[in-house]
């Protein structure tokens, strides 16, 4: 942790006590506190945010969207816990036909990222682990959401993101 670290005022959720962030990077920690990683929340580290109303993303939730950001792989950093994740991949997408891989925490099955055959070097990972809320109304916030042909109609969007019918693809970003 760098010397610019915030880990007081972030709301009590989950059992771990030990989230911080920068102005540059966060922890982001599963529901029982087993995995814990460090992510980029600026460029280049942190490459979109967005939130996804695909089927598979409504299912894997179990929501009605799921809200996300995508990181470059080699900027993620594990605390702990890399040992209690478990993946399951599913190589039936509903746009691109190739396999997703999800890591869940072994202990609470929270899911901490998706990792797609399309984007290999990159993890979405899901805003809501991210241990400083005050980042998921500012530098996490959705910029973009996709799979807006598959929104529930009682759900309106995002304000201010970037609608698309179908999948992100690089110049949807």
């Amino acid at each position: 942790m760098s010397n610019n670290v915030q880990s007081n005022n972030l709301p009590l959720s989950g059992v771990a006590r030990d989230g911080w962030s920068t102005e540059t990077e966060a922890t982001a920690t599963c529901f029982c506190g087993a995995v814990q990683v460090v992510v980029p929340i600026v460029a280049p580290g942190l490459v979109n945010t967005f939130v996804c109303n695909c089927f598979d993303c409504r299912k894997v939730t179990a929501s009605m969207f799921a809200s996300n950001f995508t990181i470059d792989n080699s900027y993620l950093k594990f605390v702990r816990g890399e040992d209690n994740l478990t993946r399951w991949g599913n190589n039936k997408t509903p746009t691109s036909r190739t396999e997703m891989t999800n890591g869940f925490c072994k202990t609470c099955g929270t899911l901490m990222y998706r990792r797609s055959e399309v984007f290999p070097n990159q993890s979405y990972m899901r805003i809501g682990t991210v241990d400083d809320f005050n980042l998921h109304e500012t530098k996490l916030k959705p910029e973009v959401e996709i799979f807006t042909d598959n929104r529930v109609g009682w759900w309106h969007g995002v304000d201010g993101a970037k609608a698309i019918s179908g999948a992100l693809t690089s110049a949807s970003k």
